[in-house]
């Protein structure tokens, strides 16, 4: 994934080769005649979140003045939360936290076939669960402020900060008092927010701003939305028992492998998440019962709901910054929606050379934390003339935590297909069934039907994507399957040195796993015979 440029500074991201030389071009205007400066702070980073945390912190350990500003403004429901961002407080930590509530319940309704008793009438408490998770959340807030930052010699400032020159930003803290502060450098780190449609009654859903702390259960809930937000919040609160319907426009997760894609909707589809597809929301009401009424294009009378839930997309932060003020260019930023181009050492091309952005924020980004603070912390070191490294955007994996968690690293099978052409390009896959899976399937399969079996046969899924001219070099890996998250880490770092299908060959399995299937993978698409597995 790479940004934009416009050939205005040294070297586009375009153009980047981390085997490269990054040839600085930092301003010296702000520099004194011995290369000092009369500024409050070397650095000011706007943005408390995963990447601005890492990077005031790799500033700070190694003797940078450094201020971090971060304020969070009350969502229409009033949840707000502390330093650490959308990871830490509305995103991947509760997620994965309450995606795990899921799975225990699952493993719960498995153990019976083991031999446990005793559990089948298993219930789950909903309060208890947000009460626990959002303890952990304040635990590592409060080990952000009290001991993190201080022990990195980072000023906390929590206040919104907003330009009013290029070197001076104005903090407003919660009773509206202002102050300014200066500063040499500074780094744009602020993230984005979930947007709501322009329909009526709107604002009466809640986004996943609120989920992860709703001191009540969500009861009947509809989720609006193919993100992959959507799909983790509709597939967690389904497994600790809510009943969730997911209302799509058009396709789930666009821009990821859509087979994939398909096959992750088809399995929550088969669990008893119920989907209301080709339809948008048109307006909602709250009704004398306290219930939403949601009228759409599928259901223009109203269908009703105790919960919903918009995921719709999100939004940068930046128009809260003032950025005309710092000398930004206004049409170049809103011909992005809000987010900042940058060269491959992020510095912002739109704006001066001393102002950078780092993660979500940034045009191409992908929205993924681990990738913010590799930005935040190869920036900091740049900045202090400690390293030339930029951060290789190339082979960063992830994982979309649905019921059946679906991981990937490197392209799509489309992407693949479009850059390289269908006739050189092959994909290796199969389907399987976990061994854990196998007793609980067989003990359903004597009292139902298949299609309401539990842990159905082949229906994880593997496939390596490619590149026929290059020796079967893969240029994708994507797997649908129990703890994908962490047998695609392992995959990156291979695919990162240029395996080949020839390498994942000759690598012998750990067996009995799911992770074992990618050195087994006998069937290609192009063959046409059936990927689907009888044996272990």
């Amino acid at each position: 994934v790479s940004t934009q440029s416009t050939g205005k500074h040294p070297m586009s991201a375009q153009d980047m080769s981390t085997d490269e030389p990054y040839v600085w071009a930092l301003d010296r205007e702000a520099d004194d005649e011995d290369g000092g400066h009369s500024y409050d702070f070397d650095v000011i980073v706007i943005g408390g979140g995963s990447g601005g945390v890492a990077h005031a912190k790799e500033l700070g350990k190694n003797g940078a003045r450094v201020a971090m500003f971060d304020f969070v403004a009350p969502t229409v429901h009033g949840t707000k939360w502390g330093v650490g961002g959308t990871c830490v407080n509305v995103g991947c930590i509760p997620k994965k936290l309450m995606h795990h509530a899921s799975v225990c319940g699952e493993k719960i309704e498995d153990s019976e076939a083991f031999g446990w008793k005793g559990v089948s009438e298993k219930t789950h408490d909903w309060c208890e669960m947000v009460n626990n998770v959002q303890a952990h959340v304040k635990s590592i807030n409060s080990g952000y402020r009290r001991i993190d930052l201080p022990k990195h010699n980072v000023t906390y400032i929590n206040e919104m900060a907003a330009f009013v020159d290029p070197h001076t930003v104005e903090g407003t803290n919660a009773k509206g008092v202002k102050k300014q502060y200066t500063a040499r450098r500074i780094t744009i780190a602020v993230g984005g927010r979930p947007i709501y449609p322009d329909i009526p009654g709107a604002e009466l859903a809640l986004t996943s701003d609120d989920i992860f702390s709703l001191k009540r259960a969500p009861g009947k809930t509809l989720v609006i939305g193919a993100s992959y937000v959507a799909l983790e919040c509709a597939g967690f609160m389904h497994g600790v028992g809510i009943d969730v319907t997911v209302m799509v426009r058009s396709i789930l997760l666009r821009g990821f492998d859509q087979q994939m894609a398909d096959l992750a909707g088809a399995y929550m589809q088969r669990i008893g998440v119920k989907f209301i597809r080709n339809s948008t929301p048109t307006a909602l009401e709250k009704l004398e019962s306290g219930k939403l009424l949601v009228k759409s294009t599928a259901h223009p009378d109203g269908e009703e709901y105790d919960t919903v839930l918009f995921a719709i997309g999100r939004r940068p932060e930046t128009h809260k910054l003032n950025l005309g003020a710092a000398g930004f260019d206004a049409a170049a930023i809103a011909q992005h929606k809000g987010k900042l181009r940058t060269d491959a050492g992020e510095r912002c091309l739109d704006g001066p050379p001393h102002i950078y952005a780092i993660g979500d924020i940034r045009v191409g980004q992908l929205e993924l934390t681990p990738l913010a603070i590799a930005q935040g912390n190869r920036l900091a070191s740049r900045l202090l003339g400690r390293s030339s490294r930029l951060v290789d955007y190339r082979h960063v994996a992830t994982t979309v935590f649905t019921p059946l968690e679906y991981g990937f690293v490197g392209e799509s099978e489309e992407e693949a297909r479009a850059r390289c052409g269908d006739e050189n390009v092959e994909v290796w896959h199969t389907f399987f069934t976990p061994l854990e899976w196998a007793v609980p399937h067989f003990a359903s399969s004597m009292v139902h039907e298949e299609d309401e079996q539990r842990r159905p046969e082949n229906h994880c899924y593997m496939k390596l994507v490619c590149d026929k001219r290059d020796n079967d070099r893969v240029l994708g890996f994507h797997v649908l399957a129990d703890n994908a998250g962490e047998i695609t880490q392992g995959m990156s770092l291979a695919i990162k040195l240029g395996a080949t299908k020839s390498t994942f060959d000759d690598t012998i399995g750990i067996h009995p796993t799911d992770a074992e299937q990618m050195t087994k993978l006998k069937v290609c698409k192009s063959s046409g015979e059936s990927a689907l597995q009888s044996t272990c």
